[in-house]
């Protein structure tokens, strides 16, 4: 069978602003508060009543020439055959190489113990439960804890390594959409392969897109299509 070469498509001038790729984001992937793994930006300028509203998801790039992974001294940051830029838990050893090499700043760094609050005592007041003790009844390390991204990764990255966005992987090898691109209520954005002729994503690429920083040669496969029209 053919490789296949993922790239996702973001249809800015769909996209609603709403920022439920980056709540979502949380969900399926147990990251910790202060770590997301799908960003935005957003700007106004004018004034009003000519007010303009600028809203974009950004998230790792998944680039043909990736810089993190060349930074990498411990191949810790790599390419599947799928053409995914993908992070391995195991080898990091957190020296925040690819952070630094990162044009896009979407690479993090856990330097807490994860998820520390849930192991906590105090109640907010006698008639609630501890942290711990609703971490002990949801039997998880966490009660909101997704078993299903331990399918290709760790499904919580410990203290002192990076992580990222893996284009939710672990959903791609099931035939399904990142999570993100599932529950976006406007459908702005999918996930398609490049190798494939037939993929929708060629008649998204019709329309006038960009990826972000294509001048720095990363070759980015995150395509921004249209404008946010907010």
């Amino acid at each position: 069978m053919a490789k296949k070469n993922y790239a996702m498509t973001i249809d800015l001038q769909a996209c609603i602003g709403c920022a439920g790729c980056a709540v979502t984001c949380k969900n399926e992937n147990n990251t910790v508060d202060g770590i997301n793994w799908m960003h935005y930006t957003k700007k106004e300028t004018g004034e009003f009543p000519h007010v303009r509203y600028d809203f974009m998801p950004t998230l790792c790039n998944h680039c043909d020439n990736a810089p993190c992974i060349k930074a990498c001294p411990v191949t810790a940051m790599y390419k599947d055959e799928d053409g995914l830029t993908l992070h391995d838990a195991d080898r990091c050893i957190g020296c925040k190489a690819c952070m630094t090499a990162c044009p896009y700043g979407v690479i993090s760094y856990n330097k807490e113990n994860p998820h520390q609050y849930w192991n906590e005592n105090n109640a907010w007041s006698e008639l609630s439960a501890t942290p711990k003790e609703v971490q002990d009844h949801a039997g998880a390390p966490i009660p909101y804890h997704n078993p299903e991204r331990d399918y290709n990764y760790e499904s919580i990255r410990y203290r002192g390594i990076v992580e990222k966005c893996q284009f939710c992987d672990h959903r791609l090898a099931r035939d399904e959409q990142p999570y993100c691109v599932d529950r976006c209520p406007s459908e702005a954005m999918y996930v398609g392969d490049l190798n494939d002729p037939d993929d929708k994503i060629h008649e998204l690429l019709k329309y006038s897109h960009e990826g972000l920083k294509e001048e720095l040669g990363t070759k980015p496969k995150v395509f921004y299509l249209r404008k946010f029209s907010k």
